[in-house]
């Protein structure tokens, strides 16, 4: 007569991971990754994911609420568009090929139709992928979220651009961005405010290279991607809260502001209007809209954030 183990056995563990799931999904406000396809916890698919390390950003490529997860609930989108602001998020992406771009498709998710100055949008390189130029005097900011990409310009010069990293290209200036496999950027387009005879240059950098920078009064964390110069006239911030962290101050100021949440989840006020977000999402914010946010769940909140600088409003 056989006797029983002490530890219990693989069938028992895959049931409680199931039974924990269920119990978890019927509490929770929004899809959890682990879904089936059938819209049911995968016990097998909870323990592979524990053990399985993600890329950086990975979850902006791969949104919890992604379409495939939307079958059972046709017309469901958590975007909003109001007069001044607006959540976009996956699930409401479009992507199309890119003008003058090769092998490439893109999803604009803020433009001037909305009321901003700048445009911002997904570009989507697949396989032997070429950027095209941007129209003249517009300058360009790119950001990369998943794969690498090359920069070269009519001097040879040739930069591997790879997670993490950005580059910023100056208005009419000639450049190409290259791939030779799938890559994804985040790309930043206005038209550049000449200001007597200031001029910018091109920039190549990464994240973990800019220092952390002084925030009085505040606990985040701030990073600027661009010189605080005055030729400038944006900047893009990376800004990170710990869980639990968030903005003193509900900020109403002149600015416009381009916001992409490249990790962690947490809920925005944007006006009188309180947005739970995460990764993926995309924010845009008028002149003087009030906005505050807070860092929620159990992992660190990252987002890349536009703003317009060093020009008088008139």
């Amino acid at each position: 007569m056989k006797t029983a183990s002490s530890s219990p056995s693989r069938s028992f563990l895959l049931l409680l991971s199931f039974t924990l799931c269920t119990f978890f999904l019927s509490f929770s406000s929004t899809f959890s990754s682990v879904l089936g396809d059938a819209g049911s916890c995968s016990a097998s698919l909870i323990i592979e994911n524990e053990a399985t390390s993600k890329p950086l950003y990975w979850k902006v490529t791969n949104p919890t609420l992604s379409p495939s997860h939307l079958q059972d609930l046709p017309g469901f989108t958590r975007s909003v568009y109001k007069r001044d602001h607006a959540l976009i998020t996956p699930e409401s992406h479009v992507f199309s090929p890119l003008p003058e771009w090769t092998n490439t498709l893109g999803a604009y998710l803020i433009t001037p139709e909305m009321g901003s100055h700048f445009v911002m949008y997904l570009a989507k390189m697949q396989e032997n992928s070429r950027s095209g130029l941007p129209a003249r005097d517009v300058e360009r900011f790119v950001f990369v979220i998943q794969g690498t990409v090359s920069l070269g310009n009519t001097s040879g010069i040739s930069n591997k651009l790879r997670v993490d990293s950005y580059a910023y290209l100056p208005p009419n200036f000639q450049h190409s961005l290259k791939s030779d496999d799938y890559a994804t950027l985040v790309v930043f387009e206005r038209r550049y405010v000449y200001l007597n005879d200031h001029m910018t240059e091109q920039i190549i950098g990464s994240t973990d290279q800019q220092p952390l920078l002084e925030t009085p009064g505040e606990v985040f964390q701030l990073r600027k991607l661009l010189p605080a110069a005055v030729p400038y006239d944006f900047n893009i911030h990376i800004m990170d809260f710990q869980p639990g962290e968030f903005l003193n101050v509900k900020e109403v100021h002149y600015n416009q502001h381009g916001l992409l949440l490249l990790e962690g989840q947490g809920i925005y006020r944007l006006g009188d209007s309180w947005y739970p977000v995460q990764s993926g999402d995309v924010i845009w914010m008028a002149p003087f809209v009030p906005q505050w946010y807070a860092a929620l769940g159990k992992t660190q909140s990252r987002y890349l954030l536009y703003k317009d600088v060093n020009r008088d409003p008139l």
